[in-house]
């Protein structure tokens, strides 16, 4: 299936549609976040970051790039954020039904040594211990592996199917690439990186 390239309103760019975010425009011309990109209607594209968002806002981009008064709520960026966290959790899910995600420092482990990793998963309230472990052994036997360490034990476990999750691993696979392309796009409007990263700088 060929790509198609759509314009970033703000910046002018031209980009890979799966590198923007695309806002509908609702019947009462209320604009709406379109995640998926799959929604009815007029839309347009937009750079996936939290302070393009609010430019657009701000300046009136959206209703020049409507060529109509459209309203932009005030928390359009937050809802970029809350949908995209839900999203990335799904795959989360998706990726532990197909067997495709290794949960808990064994599996880990295990999954480190055995094939290379995309992701590693941390969750932001685990104990900095663990992750000093884990990084260790993540950095002796592969390149950079970037750590989704935004969400809590919880969160991660709710969305996996299990109790509370601290530790994770995300190989090369069907879901990886999902994962990345939704990562990168959070990212814009929420930091990825939990409190491993502060306790990294103090070692």
């Amino acid at each position: 299936m060929a790509r198609r390239e759509k314009k970033c309103l703000v910046t002018g760019e031209t980009l890979d549609e799966t590198q923007l975010l695309r806002i509908a425009v609702a019947p009462d011309d209320t604009l709406v976040p379109d995640v998926s990109a799959k929604l009815p209607g007029r839309g347009m594209w937009i750079s996936p970051s939290r302070d393009m968002v609010d430019l657009a806002r701000k300046k009136g981009l959206f209703n020049r790039s409507a060529g109509k008064a459209v309203h932009a709520p005030e928390d359009l960026a937050d809802q970029f954020e809350q949908l995209l966290s839900a999203r990335l959790l799904n795959l989360l899910g998706l990726a532990r039904r197909a067997g495709n995600l290794a949960l808990g420092s064994d599996a880990v482990r295990i999954s480190l040594q055995a094939n290379e990793p995309v992701w590693r998963i941390e969750a932001s309230d685990g104990a900095s211990d663990g992750r000093r472990k884990l990084d260790g052994l993540a950095r002796s036997m592969w390149d950079e592996v970037p750590v989704l360490g935004c969400f809590s034990a919880e969160d991660l476990g709710l969305a996996t199917g299990r109790g509370p999750v601290v530790h994770g691993v995300l190989p090369k696979g069907v879901h990886a690439d999902s994962f990345s392309e939704i990562a990168r796009k959070l990212s814009g409007f929420r930091s990825l990186d939990g409190p491993w990263v502060q306790d990294a700088e103090t070692r």
